[in-house]
Parts: C-alpha cells; sequence; structure tokens
C-alpha cells in the first residue's frame, strides 16, 4: 500500500520553498532601485515555485496538478533568468549564487521527475 505523504513531505515543494527563501534573503538586502525593478520579480518568480506545486498538490486531481506542475517549471526557470540579470549586474555574490544555482538545477530535475510520476499514475488511473 503505497504511504499518503503530506505536502512538507514533498521533496520538490521543500527546494522550491528553500529557494524561495534564498531569494528573499538575498534581495533584502538591496537598495531601493534595485528591490523595486530586478528584485520584485525575482522574488514573485522563486515564491512561485512553491505555491504552484501547493495548489497542484492540492487540487487531488493529476492533470491539474501536471498544469500547476508546469507552472512552477514555469517560475522556476524566470527564477533562473533573474539569477543571471543578478549576478551579471553585481547584485548576487559569486557564492550565493552557486549555491541557488545547484539548488535550481536539481530542482529542474526533479520537477521533471515529478511531472513524470504524475503522469505515469494518471494513465494508470483512467
Amino acid at each position: 500500500m503505497e504511504e499518503f505523504y503530506s505536502l512538507e513531505k514533498l521533496e520538490v515543494f521543500q527546494i522550491g520553498n528553500e529557494i524561495g527563501e534564498l531569494v528573499w534573503n538575498i534581495v533584502l538586502k538591496w537598495n531601493y532601485f534595485e528591490k523595486d525593478t530586478i528584485g520584485k520579480q525575482f522574488v514573485r518568480a522563486a515564491d512561485s515555485i512553491a505555491a504552484n506545486i501547493a495548489e497542484g498538490y492540492g487540487r487531488f486531481s493529476y492533470k491539474e496538478n501536471i498544469q500547476f506542475c508546469y507552472y512552477s517549471r514555469g517560475s522556476l526557470l524566470e527564477t533562473k533568468v533573474w539569477m543571471l540579470k543578478s549576478k551579471n549586474r553585481s547584485l548576487i555574490s559569486t557564492i550565493d549564487f552557486e549555491i541557488l544555482n545547484e539548488k535550481v538545477d536539481s530542482l529542474l530535475i526533479k520537477l521533471n521527475g515529478y511531472i513524470y510520476y504524475l503522469k505515469k499514475n494518471s494513465n494508470s488511473n483512467t
């Protein structure tokens, strides 16, 4: 029998949430102009990763869960763009960039695996 996992135990949610917190703590240190331009979009994209995973998880429909995982993946890649812009504009340290980049790349692989798992199960339940 398959064990039920709460949202908080879902690894893709945990990593997505970590990314959001890391981005928040980075942007919090920026000046007003940087926060108002790149910062707001960077934080929104990063926070949207875990939020979309949670929303899809709560739908209890494989089809809708998969759709929200696609939104999450889009937000993840948008976060990567803001990371690169932040690095190019010297707003993020090399260490913070590397930590964040490693988490983003790892989550992309795991999120694709989670989507595959959901698709496989949705096909077996139809």
